[in-house]
C-alpha cells in the first residue's frame, strides 16, 4: 500500500525555510512575519515532527576547528552478506565513522570517516576498520573539497 502523501501549506513552507536557514531563528519573529501566533507556529512545528518530515534540530561542529582535516568515504566489501549486522555494530562503535549506507554496487556498505590527517586515516583503516570480521577489504576515496552542502528543496 502506498503511504500518504504529506501536504504542507505556504505557512509551513515559510516556517521550514526561516529554519532550514537558521534553526535558532525565534519563533516569534516568524509569527510575526507571518502574521499567526507564535503558538500557532509551535503547534505547526509538532505536527510536522510527528509527521517525520522534521527530524529534530542539531548544531553542526566544524571538524576542521578540532583539527580533522581528512574526510574520506570507505567502500567496504564484505565475505559474506550475513556479516552486514555485526559489521555495522563493530562500525559504529568507531568514533570516526560518522555515516554509514547499506548500498547496491561493489560494495556492501559505505562509510564517511573524519580523521586528523592521513597518518590517522591509515591507522583507523589497518588497526579498527580492517580488523572487524567479516570486512573483506576496503575502498578508500579521499574528499578534497566539499562545494555542496545541502536539503531537498520544499
Amino acid at each position: 500500500m502506498k503511504e500518504k502523501e504529506l501536504r504542507i501549506d505556504g505557512i509551513d513552507k515559510v516556517i521550514l525555510k526561516h529554519l532550514i536557514n537558521d534553526a535558532r531563528t525565534p519563533i516569534l519573529s516568524i509569527a510575526r512575519e507571518i502574521g499567526i501566533s507564535g503558538a500557532a507556529i509551535h503547534q505547526r512545528l509538532r505536527k510536522l515532527e510527528a509527521s517525520g518530515l522534521v527530524a529534530g534540530s542539531k548544531f553542526m561542529i566544524n571538524p576542521k576547528v578540532l583539527g580533522y582535516e581528512t574526510l574520506a568515504f570507505v567502500g567496504v566489501h564484505l565475505d559474506t552478506a550475513s556479516k552486514y549486522s555485526e559489521v555495522i555494530k563493530r562500525l559504529n562503535e568507531i568514533s570516526e565513522v560518522v555515516e554509514s549506507h547499506y548500498t547496491t554496487g561493489n560494495w556492501a556498505i559505505l562509510i564517511k570517516v573524519l580523521c586528523k590527517n592521513n597518518e590517522h586515516l591509515l591507522s583507523l583503516l589497518s588497526d579498527k576498520v580492517q580488523q572487524i570480521k567479516g570486512i573483506s577489504k576496503t575502498e578508500t576515496f579521499l574528499s578534497l573539497d566539499q562545494h555542496i552542502n545541502r536539503q531537498i528543496k520544499l
